[in-house]
């Protein structure tokens, strides 16, 4: 039953997440560059209805995944949350009054197939309760290294370029954001109330808003076609490797392991696919 819940409360943030993406880069497109990282640009979209309505859909994706990470293991509920530009691309498609090409139609197939694959030979894990602080350091540490480096680099390159570099440390901090909420959901279950005397739930909103704002300048630097198919790669694998290392998840063995590489390159490829879509370019 817990893993029932966990799938299609995986499902439901990821579709929810997928049209909110969409909303969300269709009014930070229009926000001028000077505003770029800097948090007075997210009180100008805060001034927009349609960008109020995308972060309350953002908003909801989160604590619904939560509930996801409540009854289910990262390495379970992250591949499925990644699979958001499978619901944002028909809408992207709709909004344009457009169908989708054979090409379209063959990578969202490569995606939700590879991620089927990856599930499927997915060991049942209870993992283990989250260290202490002690125990997140070092992952702490390293992810601020490199979203600090991918951030200097987004400030030096302009348009694409600064996108996918936003993009990219926006994704690390989602992976990161996604395991503390793991944890935290895991203390509000076993504690109740009595996990607001944790860390986890602060460092959620410092890593949150960080991550906001990341994406919301990757968002306003250019197309969803550069920024979403990051995070979408990104974020789920870095869940995972922190999910085996953190909690001790475990992925497949000897062959079964395979399936789970090649189901994850099979997703990836499909990825790849959508973003030449015009769709997701536009």
């Amino acid at each position: 039953m817990a893993t029932a819940i966990a799938v299609l409360t995986a499902l439901s943030a990821a579709c929810c997440f997928g049209v909110a993406a969409v909303v969300q880069q269709a009014t930070a497109s229009s926000m001028p560059e000077a505003q770029s990282l800097r948090p007075r640009l997210l009180w100008a979209l805060a001034h927009r209805p349609l960008w109020l309505v995308g972060i309350s859909m953002s908003v909801a994706s989160y604590f619904i995944q939560g509930v996801a990470l409540a009854f289910g293991s990262l390495v379970l509920v992250m591949p499925l949350a990644s699979t958001d530009l499978l619901f944002a691309l028909p809408l992207v498609a709709w909004r344009r009054g457009q169908r989708l090409t054979p090409a379209e139609v063959a990578g969202a197939a490569c995606t939700a197939g590879g991620v089927a694959a990856f599930l499927v030979v997915l060991p049942h894990t209870a993992g283990v309760t989250a260290p202490g602080l002690g125990g997140w350091l070092p992952l702490l540490l390293v992810t601020a290294s490199l979203v600090t480096v991918l951030v200097s680099a987004g400030l030096r390159n302009p348009g694409r370029r600064r996108a996918g570099l936003y993009a990219a440390a926006a994704g690390l901090l989602f992976a990161l954001l996604d395991a503390l909420t793991k944890a935290a959901a895991d203390l509000l279950r076993n504690d109740g109330w009595a996990a607001l005397w944790h860390w986890e739930p602060y460092a959620l909103l410092v890593i949150g808003g960080t991550g906001l704002l990341l994406a919301q300048s990757s968002y306003q630097a250019g197309s969803l076609a550069i920024s979403l198919p990051l995070i979408d790669t990104l974020e789920p694998i870095g869940a995972v490797l922190i999910g085996t290392r953190i909690f001790q998840e475990r992925l497949a063995s000897s062959g079964a392991l395979a399936i789970q590489i090649l189901g994850g390159l099979l997703a990836v490829t499909g990825i790849i696919i959508l973003d030449r879509s015009p769709l997701v370019r536009a």
